[in-house]
């Protein structure tokens, strides 16, 4: 099987844990507006998951790549348990100053009303950490069949907790108010059964990867410690810096908006649901990053490494530029989907195709930022990640008071457009790639010319009907027109071994 193929093989497998994982999220979050009829509901979990993410950088600080990178010439076992003595070690400290602080944490970000949702929060950090080294194990060791296995359970007991205790509890109580089941409903924790379903999933992941360390002994290397610790620092700035990039926008919204707290709540939820209608694409990344990034190191030593990432980016592009569509041009089935409760939830729809085209930038920046990790040179990619999060803040301070949700869209595009182009500059200074540049850029343009034109049409007459089929129709012609300009390389593709 040729590399091409065993990569898309392996992001197909990283990949249905992954998507499963978003799109029963996602189909959680579309529930939302179900289950609340009023956005402002939801603004505290927004809150809580916009930071965990930028502690998750805190809490890992760059040991997965690490991994990957010295796995390729250290002793494995060795490795493994160096790392993960680091992991244990500083998860312990991270914890207790996160509990310790929780009410300062609380009151900053809004929190006073549930305080115990940074103690679900603290716990999902500490079990989704101590998970990320089997985790990597089981990616280096090109074994997707029991990583999804795992994903899967886990996210599949978070879903059913959710979908119980919200979904089918209430009313089962009402129907049966002598059941000893009121107990719970009693208890009013309301939306944060999704944390709660969150930890219980992180806590059965963990639980499930217990094979995994195994293998764990207590001895630690310090010069190998030192040295992964030199290659990963610079990750961290990278990391903090991608989650600046990342959930800034939903992080500050309510605090930096020119209004009300409960018009900024609303507004807030508002955001955070529109935000969520680019999930495709930013699962397709995820995914991809999941099988690229050992991938890309495997194949560094290989002749003609360079070739094959170049081609790897024109079909990562060409995905992402579907996706675009798929999303783009049924703007309007996906608003009638979310407003059939209440019509508030369908504001800021406008702004979803900006979201989705700068998450095809991101993505092409991770691609791109194979450059420096293979080269060592990390600290670019702080500097890179630096001037984005320099971008994201100040646009995002002086957009959004204004311009709303437009305000924090243009911002999330400025940031990855710009760190797009830095890495790409850089990274054929140091370790060029002869990407199709001109063709990929055609690609993206062509793709958001559809869309537009799409928009266009709609203006002229615009029943939902008429709108899922001019998209179908546009989207297939997309599909035709590449199928013919890139019929070399599918037959190429389909015809290797």
């Amino acid at each position: 099987m040729s590399g091409i193929k065993k990569l898309a093989g392996q992001t197909v497998w990283y990949g249905v844990p992954t998507i499963v994982a978003r799109f029963m999220g996602y189909l959680m979050n579309m529930a939302l507006p179900f289950l609340f009829e009023q956005p402002a509901v939801t603004a505290d979990i927004t809150q809580v998951y916009a930071m965990i993410p930028f502690l998750n950088i805190l809490f890992t600080y760059g040991m997965e790549t690490a991994y990957f990178r010295f796995s390729q010439d250290k002793d494995k076992n060795q490795l493994f348990n160096t790392i993960s003595i680091s992991l244990f070690a500083t998860s312990l400290v991270f914890v207790l100053l996160l509990y310790f602080n929780r009410s300062t944490i609380a009151g900053w970000a809004s929190l006073t009303e549930h305080p115990e949702y940074i103690n679900f929060m603290i716990g999902i950090l500490l079990f989704d950490t101590l998970s990320t080294l089997p985790f990597a194990k089981l990616r280096q060791e090109n074994r997707p069949r029991r990583y999804a296995f795992v994903r899967l359970l886990g996210i599949v007991v978070n879903v059913l907790i959710v979908l119980f205790f919200l979904g089918f509890l209430p009313s089962y109580i009402t129907e049966h108010p002598d059941s000893p089941l009121r107990l719970i409903n009693q208890l009013d924790i309301g939306i944060g059964w999704y944390l709660i379903g969150n930890l219980i999933g992180s806590i059965l992941t963990f639980l499930l990867l217990l094979p995994e360390l195994r293998q764990f002994q207590w001895n630690f290397d310090l010069a190998l410690f030192k040295e992964i610790m030199a290659y990963s620092y610079p990750l961290i700035i990278v990391g903090l810096g991608g989650m600046i990039n990342e959930v800034l926008s939903r992080l500050i919204y309510q605090h930096v908006v020119d209004l009300p707290e409960a018009e900024a709540k609303h507004e807030l939820g508002i955001f955070a649901n529109v935000y969520r209608l680019s999930v495709l694409i930013t699962i397709f990344i995820q995914a991809f990053r999941m099988a690229a990034e050992p991938y890309f190191f495997s194949q560094s030593k290989e002749e003609g490494a360079q070739k094959g990432y170049a081609r790897v980016m024109k079909f990562f592009v060409l995905a992402c530029c579907f996706m675009f569509l798929l999303i783009g041009l049924n703007l309007d089935f996906l608003k009638w989907v979310i407003t059939l409760k209440s019509a508030a939830w369908g504001d800021g729809i406008y702004i979803v195709p900006i979201l989705a085209m700068a998450n095809i930038f991101l993505g092409i920046y991770y691609n791109l930022s194979i450059w420096f990790k293979l080269t060592g040179k990390n600290l670019y990619g702080a500097y890179i990640t630096i001037i984005g999060a320099v971008i994201t803040i100040v646009l995002n301070i002086l957009l959004i008071p204004t311009l709303h949700y437009l305000g924090a869209a243009l911002a999330t595009f400025a940031c990855y457009t710009v760190m797009m182009v830095l890495s790409y500059y850089w990274g054929q200074q140091y370790y060029p790639v002869p990407y199709a540049k001109k063709k990929l850029i055609s690609f993206l343009v062509l793709v958001t010319l559809i869309v537009l034109l799409h928009r266009l049409i709609l203006m002229a007459y615009s029943p939902l009907w008429f709108s899922i089929a001019t998209g179908l129709l546009l989207f297939l012609g997309f599909t035709y027109f590449v199928s013919k300009v890139e019929a070399k390389e599918i037959r190429k593709v389909k015809g290797e071994r």
